[in-house]
């Protein structure tokens, strides 16, 4: 007969014996708010320890599709699958979900170490696999010496471990992320945006991160999915998402764009040969298809512009207004002769002052990739 393991092997045994990195399958999931649509036929594979990003604009349906994978809302339509179960029925203490608020939603008046310990409580870990479990989690989030101490005694980085760790306490199949770091100044948040992806790595994490925050998704998600009106408009790498948006939306909505209206002359190999309403012709390459004559519009960049002393056909002249050092960038601020406004930003080098205002052009960079886009769609 095999002898009884010792308490922290076998909390440890059974630790391993869980699953992590289970994957996630939104199917058709539909949901209405009386007679408004809150999430709009919506279908999402994530894979088993990957981190996606719900990315949009308040309203759009994000919290509302998080609240389904949690289970506090039941669904108008579709079905949720975590690994190979669906949990459509089940109700949220049974969906082996973990939930890290953006207000923390720690228990004032328990200490960390029970904060922590109390979803293992809840389903009935013994005290000894509680005790093993809350030392490793404290252990984790770096929060070895805070066991003892109650919530309001800590800061609010800190206090976001502690919900961290006890979202983690219990094993989930999936985490799931809803605005965690909205409450937190701009370096503690870039702080435990890196401390989420090093501990969803770790643990080999399925996660779903809700955020409006572009900056955000774009730093840790594995894919973004751009959300509006209900519907994801555009899933993708953060890359593809900022290099390859596929509608004006996700153009607009993903980073800082300039646009340019212009018309198709015609093709040369690979590229549309277009001209720019102020003059310049630029040569884009695209899988869209266009004809010639056809009505475009152009995004491009900040990065992908440059201000040239000298005219040629692939510039147009603009007037320097403002120039701001933003860290290791300078963003141009310039305006063309009708008055429109350009962005465009050149890596500062140390020392570098600021260029002096006044007339001069722009054009692409030489690896630019602007977009095309038909101009009925702005």
């Amino acid at each position: 007969m095999n002898q009884p393991l010792p308490v922290d092997q076998g909390a440890n045994a059974a630790i391993q014996r869980r699953s992590v990195g289970e994957p996630l399958t939104l199917d058709g999931i539909t949901h209405s708010y009386g007679d408004g649509l809150a999430v709009d036929d919506v279908t999402l594979q994530v894979a088993g320890g990957e981190l996606v990003a719900l990315l949009g604009p308040s309203g759009c349906g994000k919290s509302t599709l998080l609240r389904i994978v949690a289970g506090f809302l039941n669904q108008s339509q579709g079905h949720v699958k975590i690994g190979e179960r669906f949990v459509d029925s089940l109700p949220p203490n049974r969906r082996e979900v973990g939930i890290v608020f953006q207000n923390y939603a720690l228990f004032p008046h328990m200490t960390v170490a029970d904060n922590i310990a109390y979803g293992l409580d809840a389903r009935g870990d013994s005290r000894s696999d509680q005790r093993f479990r809350v030392e490793k989690m404290l252990k984790t989030v770096r929060m070895e010496d805070f066991g003892d101490r109650k919530p309001g005694q800590l800061s609010g980085g800190q206090q976001q471990r502690v919900a961290l760790a006890r979202a983690l306490a219990v094993q989930p199949r999936i985490l799931l992320l809803d605005e965690p770091f909205a409450a937190l100044d701009k370096n503690l948040r870039l702080d435990m945006q890196i401390e989420i992806k090093r501990l969803q790595r770790q643990f080999a994490l399925t996660a779903i991160l809700v955020t409006h925050d572009q900056e955000e998704a774009m730093a840790i998600a594995d894919r973004i999915a751009v959300m509006r009106k209900g519907r994801i408009e555009q899933l993708g790498t953060p890359v593809e998402i900022y290099d390859q948006p596929e509608t004006l939306f996700v153009n607009d909505f993903i980073g800082s764009s300039n646009r340019f209206e212009g018309e198709v002359l015609g093709r040369e190999a690979d590229r549309y040969v277009i001209r720019l309403d102020n003059g310049a012709i630029w040569h884009i390459a695209t899988s869209k298809t266009f004809s010639t004559g056809d009505a475009v519009l152009v995004t491009a960049r900040p990065e992908q512009l440059v201000l040239v002393d000298q005219p040629y056909d692939g510039a147009f002249a603009v007037e320097r207004t403002l120039s701001l050092p933003l860290g290791g960038t300078l963003i141009h601020d310039v305006e063309t002769p009708k008055g429109a406004t350009i962005k465009v930003a050149a890596p500062r080098r140390v020392g570098e002052a600021a260029p002096p205002l006044g007339p001069t052009h722009c054009a692409l960079t030489e690896n630019a990739a602007p977009i095309l886009f038909p101009k009925s769609a702005g």
